[in-house]
This record gives C-alpha cells, sequence and structure tokens, in this order.
C-alpha cells in the first residue's frame, strides 16, 4: 500500500519541492508557462458521481484498475513561481484498454475511474493516484490536465511521458515547435519507494501575482 494518505479534495501530507525545469523563479525573472494544449473529444460530458483523486478505485467496484499505478502530483504556479491556491486540477486519460470513460462501451475498464478532480490549497500542491498512460491509436501515451482558478478561464494542457518513443510521431505535441515548449510537457515517471512510479508535472500559468 502507499505511505500517501489520499484525500477526496486536498493533499494531507507535504510533497517535496523539486526543481522547476529550464528556469527557476527569482525576484526578476518570470517561468516560462506551460503550454496550452487541446481539450480533445473525451472530456467527460456527465461527470462521474466518484471523482476524487485516487482513479485507481471506483466507489462500489471491488475490483481495482488495470495498469501500471502512478503518482501524478506537483505544484501550480504563477508567472513568479508563487504557489496558487484554490485551483481545480483535473485529470482525465484513457484506461490500460485506450478507452476513455466518455467513449463507454463493454471494453472500458469499469474498475478506473477515469477522471479525477483536487483542489489545491496554499502550497499549490496537487496530488493524482492513476495509471501510466497507454497509447492508442494516433496519439502517444499522455494525460490531459484541466486547471480552472476563481475568475479565470479554464486552462487545458497535457502531460507526456518522457522517452516514449510515440512522441516523435505524435501530431499534438509535435506541433509545438519550440523544443523548450515540448520539454515542459514531459515528465519522468520513475519507480518509487512503494512500488508505484512516481511522475512530477509542475504547472506554470502565465499570471502575475496581481491577476491571480
Amino acid at each position: 500500500m502507499s505511505s500517501i494518505r489520499y484525500s477526496r479534495r486536498r493533499l494531507l501530507g507535504g510533497l517535496g519541492c523539486a526543481a522547476l525545469a529550464l528556469a527557476a523563479p527569482t525576484a526578476w525573472a518570470n517561468l516560462l508557462p506551460t503550454p496550452r494544449q487541446s481539450l480533445g473529444p473525451f472530456y467527460p460530458k456527465d461527470l462521474p458521481l466518484d471523482s476524487d483523486n485516487d482513479l485507481l478505485r471506483v466507489e462500489g467496484h471491488m475490483q481495482g484498475a488495470r495498469g501500471i499505478p502512478v503518482q501524478l502530483h506537483g505544484r501550480i504556479l504563477d508567472a513568479r513561481g508563487e504557489p496558487l491556491d484554490h485551483a481545480l486540477v483535473e485529470i482525465w486519460q484513457a484506461d490500460a484498454n485506450g478507452v476513455y470513460l466518455a467513449q463507454g462501451g463493454g471494453r472500458r475498464d469499469a474498475g478506473f475511474q477515469g477522471y479525477g478532480a483536487f483542489e489545491t490549497a496554499s502550497s499549490g500542491e496537487y496530488l493524482f493516484r492513476t495509471i501510466r498512460p497507454v497509447p492508442y491509436p494516433g496519439r502517444t501515451p499522455h494525460i490531459h490536465v484541466a486547471v480552472t482558478l476563481p475568475g479565470q478561464p479554464r486552462f487545458v494542457t497535457q502531460c507526456y511521458v518522457r522517452g516514449e518513443p510515440g512522441n516523435e510521431r505524435d501530431y499534438l505535441f509535435n506541433a509545438l515547435k519550440d523544443p523548450r515548449e515540448r520539454e515542459l510537457l514531459l515528465a519522468d515517471f520513475l519507480p518509487g519507494d512503494d512500488g508505484e512510479l512516481v511522475a512530477r508535472f509542475d504547472i506554470v500559468l502565465g499570471l502575475t501575482p496581481a491577476d491571480a
């Protein structure tokens, strides 16, 4: 079992701070904002009743999700590297069969939640327990991520697996011509202490403290 305690909406335990790729916050320099990506056709039209941050267990379903468990975590930051609280972080992705919750059908893994939501506290940190994304026809493995701040429009992006061969052929990933932007959407999926993979994906919104 994981040693991390999961809440339905807020992270109870602190996560260690890691350096942001390509840049570090200073008193004078802004961080590179995370690139936007397409919402895609598979954002669920009807959100599941069980929509907490542990996608590996569905309430009322005995069998857990198929796939490789991963703890996806990170921080939501403004352009100066300051954490943003009350940010609603949503993720959705295909199950181990390559099927989204929105697609339904008999091939869908009923033990995988498919969608989760989490609200950040003052640290700006978020945490999900999900599966390592899998490829499906036309797409490399990825996790859709959306962030909504009070009074701000929804920001949508996608998290990709660093080193995945399909990244070189993925049309959405390669629509970003600047290699620095592609780098910002990559996360290392590494073995953790409890046998699950761990991936850190920080999101920098192009906001100043006054905007946020």
